[in-house]
């Protein structure tokens, strides 16, 4: 399912606005002035119900502010290039997990006199592992939007099938979850026809370490790639492969999985359980009569629930043109009130729509009082209760989130990460030994950073 990565963020991120600038203006950006003039915004695209009602909320509240949007994707280099010539627009949205690289380079502002002038508290509003997500040498530098909890998505039939409970999927008994997976796992004419149990090993191993008591940075953001425990959840990830019948074959029948369409893998049982983000029981909802789904929560090696977070922010560059206006902006895109009218644009699409069934699986924003009012007054999969069952147990297990932390070389650092979990999984060479050389590729890369 190594392809659902990149629909994640069309899918989770339904409005995306980018921007940057040059290096020069932080400290005379007057966050008090009143927003008006030309805003400008980069990566508009895929605009769905969601997006569109919050953009029409926000430019309500700023009738003063000319708003143009450019509505190509957010592409990294050309981010780096346009920052470097100066001409970035206002507003920029990436991933969370970047924020600190690009504020490490002096690419951004920090926006703590921004959330002031605005009355906007970053704890009482987000989560505070949202936040954490966005805050390097004690500053935060983005307006944070959208929380996608991963967890287990169960395959009933399956289970059942196999002779599997839920109980048996915990990670904190990983001998347990390795059998289930074997269990439920299938073979037909000596190639695999079902994955047991996909963990999204190489795209969320940053996760599986944190549960494994590691993590990938530390508190300076620092990489700690060859942690013991890093270590450790890599080769748990290695034998829950094996036990299937190696990371090969179970990536192969995953990259042909309909991941989006009629012959997705629960509907045709070519899945008994994996690791998705919560945007997957939306596009499993047309499909309700048709599969028989369920949740568990992921869980630590002290049995305690446990989910990652991860998310989308907007950022303001350095030398923003306008940084009253994009300030203003990115706050009325996050807020409560932008929130409940998106939520009233799905729950109008919901009723409009037949395939929908009637489910509306709520928002994720990354925000909980949010969250708590879209769960109470729009969430609802009645007559479906294992959809009611996986819709609960995402926002339940919300507030357990652990940021994956932030760092000057982020995006180096998964990249050495995921280059070792391939050599890992493959068994091209020991966890100890793969991670021993991605951690000291990815110091190298931190040290430049941080002394430049």
């Amino acid at each position: 399912m190594r392809a659902r990565a990149g629909a994640a963020g069309a899918i989770a991120a339904a409005l995306l606005l980018t921007g940057c600038g040059g290096a020069a203006g932080n400290a005379e950006a007057d966050f008090e002035a009143d927003p008006t003039g030309a805003l400008s915004g980069w990566g508009f695209e895929n605009t769905d119900d969601v997006g569109q009602a919050r953009l029409d909320h926000a430019a309500a509240q700023l009738e003063g502010v000319e708003i143009t949007l450019d509505q190509t994707a957010f592409d990294a280099q050309k981010f780096t290039t346009l920052a470097a010539s100066g001409s970035m627009p206002d507003v920029v949205q990436i991933d969370r997990q970047f924020v600190a690289t690009y504020a490490a380079q002096g690419l951004l502002m920090p926006l703590d006199a921004c959330f002031a002038a605005n009355d906007v508290d970053p704890q009482q509003r987000w989560y505070p592992q949202v936040v954490q997500d966005v805050t390097w040498e004690d500053q935060v530098w983005a307006v944070p939007q959208f929380y996608q909890p991963p967890l287990i998505l169960t395959n009933a039939r399956v289970m059942e099938e196999a002779g599997v409970e839920a109980s048996d999927l915990d990670p904190s008994d990983p001998v347990s979850l390795i059998d289930a997976a074997e269990a439920m796992s299938a073979t037909e004419g000596g190639s695999i026809s079902r994955v047991g149990f996909d963990p999204q090993g190489v795209s969320k191993a940053a996760m599986w370490m944190l549960s494994f008591g590691g993590g990938i940075v530390d508190e300076s953001g620092a990489p700690t790639l060859d942690r013991a425990e890093n270590v450790e959840a890599a080769e748990f990830l290695q034998q829950l492969y094996d036990a299937q019948g190696g990371f090969a074959e179970v990536s192969s029948l995953v990259d042909s999985f309909d991941l989006f369409g009629d012959e997705n893998p629960y509907v045709t049982d070519q899945v008994g359980a994996a690791v998705f983000d919560q945007w997957y029981v939306n596009v499993l909802t047309p499909y309700a009569e048709q599969v028989e789904i369920g949740a568990v929560p992921l869980r630590d090696q002290e049995g305690e629930d446990f989910t990652a977070a991860g998310g989308s922010s907007f950022v303001i560059p350095a030398g923003a043109a306008n940084p009253s206006a994009a300030c203003a902006w990115a706050l009325q895109l996050t807020s409560p009130e932008a929130w409940q009218a998106a939520a009233e644009a799905r729950a109008t699409t919901t009723e409009a729509e037949p395939e929908r069934l009637g489910i509306n699986a709520g928002l994720f924003t990354g925000s909980p009082e949010s969250d708590t009012a879209i769960r109470e007054n729009f969430a609802s999969a009645e007559g479906f209760p294992g959809f009611q069952g996986a819709i609960d147990s995402y926002y339940d297990v919300a507030a357990e989130g652990t940021s994956l932390g932030g760092s000057p070389a982020g995006q180096q650092i998964q990249t050495e990460l995921q280059n070792a979990m391939q050599s890992i999984l493959l068994g091209d060479s020991s966890a100890e030994d793969a991670l021993a050389a991605a951690q000291e590729a990815a110091q190298r890369a931190y040290d430049q950073v941080s002394t430049e």
